[in-house]
């Protein structure tokens, strides 16, 4: 039976954050940029504009920033020092 060293526990629990706010970022900015084009079909460009801006920012802060950068370097780098 393995035990939980306390380095497999912090870095598992790190995981689990990033994973989260990845998936946070990434959810929340699909239903700013739908909201977007809600605003946009309405009318309203400049509230449009503004949560399509926001959006993207979240989208590649979600995607690419955490999921990207974080998740898969880290991945990748606990993979190559197995």
């Amino acid at each position: 039976m393995t035990s939980l060293t306390p380095e497999l526990l912090a870095e598992s629990v790190l995981f689990l954050f990033y994973l989260l706010v990845a998936a946070v970022l990434t959810v929340g900015g699909l239903a700013v940029e739908y909201a977007s084009l809600q605003h946009f079909g309405a009318g309203e460009l400049t509230a449009a504009l503004w949560l399509a801006a926001i959006g993207a920012v979240m989208l590649y802060a979600g995607a690419y920033g955490i999921a990207y950068k974080k998740l898969l370097a880290r991945t990748a780098a606990s993979s190559d020092s197995q």
